[in-house]
C-alpha cells in the first residue's frame, strides 16, 4: 500500500503567508547604527505598527533583549532614568534621546510595546546599536622647523554627526583653523606651533587629551657673558660663557678669536689668557650660529700698580682737602663764637705786638695802650734823663 503524500505548497505562496500575518506588527529604526561623541546627546529615532483593532497599554525601551526573557524597561533603570527621555507616543512613533553617553552605554537598544489584547507583546529587535567614541590627536613627536606636518583628530568609529571639528594650541581656540574634515595641517612649522593641540566638535562639550608637537630647530640669538671686568692682569684669565636657544639644546660649542680661522678652545665656558675679540658657535643635529665678538684687554701689572697708586694718591688729595675745608670751617665757627667785637683785644701797630698797660687798673681794664716805639710822640712830653759828661 502506498502512500500518497500531498503536494507541496509552492514557496511563494508560503512567503505570502507569513507576510499577511506580520504585516500590521513591526517597529522601524534609523539609522540602525549609531557612532556618538562622547558626553554627548542621541536621538534613537523609531517608528512602530500593529493591526487595527489593538489598544496600546504600555510602551518602553530596553537593551540588549534575550529571547524568553522578560526585558526590562529602561527608565526604570538607575542608569538611564535621568538621561532617557521618551519623545514618542502611543501611537506611532517611539523616538528617545539618551543624553551625557559614555562607553559604558554601548549596547543594542530596541523598542517594546505591550498590547491590551492577552499574551501580545512585540519587541523590535533587532535594535539600535550604539557605539560611543572620544577623541585622539595623532601626531608626529617631532617637527623640524620650516617642514610642514598634519595632526588629525581620530575616533573608534564613523561619528554620525557630521559636526565641524575645532583645533586647540595650548587650550585656546585656533579660530582661524575650523575645517570639516579631520584634519589640520601646519604648513612652514615656526618653533611658535610647538605646544599642546587638543580637537572638539563644534558643538560639544567634549575636548580631546592634548598631544604636544615637539619642534626642533637651529641654534638662534646665540650669546657670550664675561664673568666680571673684561679687564685682566697679565697672568690671569677671565671665563666667558656661551648660551643659545635651540631644539634640542646644543651640546657642541666652539670657541674663536677674530681673524684667526681656527678654534681656539671649546666647551660651553672658556678662559681667554690674552687680548682680543672672542665670539662662540653653537651646535645641534640641526645647525650652528655664531655669537657675536666681546672683547678682552689684558694689562700689564706695572700699568695696573700704576693705575691703582693713581687711585690711591687721588683718593689722598680729595681727603686732605676735604680735611682742611673742615678745619677752616670749624676755626671760623669758634672765631664767631667768642663774643662781641669790642670785647677783643685791639690790634697793636708797634713792632713787638705786645700791650703795655700804665698801672694794674689799666691792665684789669684791658688791652686798650699798646707799647709805642721809642720814636713814638708819646716821648715828647717826658722829660729826658740828661747825659752824663
Amino acid at each position: 500500500m502506498s502512500v500518497r503524500m500531498a503536494p507541496r505548497l509552492p514557496l511563494i505562496f508560503l512567503l505570502m503567508i507569513h507576510g499577511v500575518s506580520s504585516a500590521d506588527w513591526g517597529v522601524s529604526y534609523s539609522p540602525l547604527h549609531i557612532c556618538a561623541l562622547k558626553n554627548s546627546s542621541v536621538i534613537m529615532s523609531c517608528t512602530y505598527t500593529y493591526p487595527t483593532g489593538y489598544k496600546i497599554e504600555k510602551v518602553f525601551w530596553t537593551k540588549n533583549p534575550v529571547k524568553g526573557k522578560e526585558s526590562p524597561d529602561l527608565s526604570e533603570d538607575p542608569e538611564y532614568s535621568q538621561r532617557l527621555q521618551y519623545l514618542g507616543d502611543t501611537q506611532q512613533n517611539c523616538t528617545i534621546r539618551l543624553s551625557h553617553v559614555t562607553q559604558k552605554d554601548q549596547h543594542m537598544y530596541c523598542f517594546r510595546f505591550i498590547t491590551d489584547k492577552p499574551v501580545k507583546k512585540w519587541t523590535g529587535a533587532p535594535g539600535v546599536t550604539l557605539a560611543v567614541t572620544d577623541l585622539q590627536v595623532e601626531a608626529p613627536e617631532r617637527v623640524t622647523e620650516g617642514h610642514n606636518v598634519s595632526l588629525t583628530c581620530k575616533s573608534s568609529c564613523t561619528l554620525t554627526d557630521r559636526a565641524t571639528f575645532i583645533w586647540y594650541r595650548n587650550s585656546q581656540p585656533l579660530t582661524e583653523r575650523r575645517d570639516r574634515n579631520n584634519q589640520l595641517l601646519l604648513q612652514s612649522v615656526r618653533r611658535e606651533d610647538a605646544g599642546r593641540y587638543s580637537c572638539a566638535l563644534h558643538g560639544h562639550s567634549y575636548i580631546s587629551p592634548a598631544a604636544h608637537l615637539n619642534v626642533t630647530y637651529p641654534p638662534r640669538n646665540v650669546s657670550v657673558s664675561i664673568a666680571g671686568s673684561g679687564v685682566i692682569v697679565e697672568g690671569d684669565s677671565v671665563t666667558l660663557s656661551c648660551s643659545s636657544d635651540s631644539n634640542p639644546p646644543a651640546l657642541n660649542f666652539s670657541w674663536f678669536k677674530e681673524n684667526q680661522s681656527s678654534a681656539v678652545g671649546s666647551g660651553q665656558s672658556f678662559s681667554a689668557l690674552q687680548s682680543g675679540r672672542f665670539y662662540c658657535e653653537a651646535h645641534n643635529q640641526h645647525g650652528s650660529q655664531r655669537s657675536d665678538a666681546v672683547t678682552v684687554t689684558v694689562k700689564g701689572r706695572l700699568v695696573i700698580l700704576y693705575i691703582s697708586a693713581g687711585m690711591v694718591c687721588g683718593a689722598t688729595v680729595i681727603i686732605t682737602i676735604l680735611l682742611i675745608w673742615w678745619k677752616k670751617k670749624r676755626n671760623k665757627a669758634e672765631v664767631n663764637h667768642s663774643g662781641p667785637h669790642h670785647d677783643r683785644p685791639k690790634a697793636c701797630n708797634d713792632e713787638l705786638n705786645e700791650p703795655v698797660y700804665e698801672n694794674e687798673m689799666a691792665a684789669q681794664r684791658g688791652p686798650d695802650v699798646c707799647k709805642p716805639k721809642l720814636n713814638s710822640p708819646v716821648y715828647e712830653n717826658i722829660p729826658q734823663k740828661k747825659k752824663r759828661m
